[in-house]
């Protein structure tokens, strides 16, 4: 899933589930790449910044990222650490 189409379904489970820091990510096996999306509520955003925590979570996996305060995208190339990005999102909020 392109990182455009990332950011359309965090705002879609955004709109459903109200208050929330959401972490979507697609694998682009073609090119050996991972696409990450982090959108955190307007309400929540004084709180978790989706730039800041894209940055910290694409670090796992070789790549970077950056954004605004309620939505940012990133990503990188080592697949295998994906779960340990999950980990990471999880220990930063």
């Amino acid at each position: 899933i392109p990182p455009n189409e990332l950011r359309d379904l965090a705002d879609v489970a955004k709109a459903k589930l109200g208050k929330s820091v959401i972490l979507l990510s697609s694998i682009d096996k073609e090119k050996g790449k991972i696409n990450m999306v982090v959108s955190v509520s307007k309400e929540l955003t004084d709180k978790y910044k989706a730039g800041q925590i894209i940055k910290e979570v694409a670090q796992v996996i070789g790549g970077k990222g950056g954004g605004r305060p309620d939505m940012a995208q990133g990503g990188g190339t080592q697949i295998d650490k994906l779960d340990e990005a999950f980990k990471k999102f999880e220990e930063t909020i």
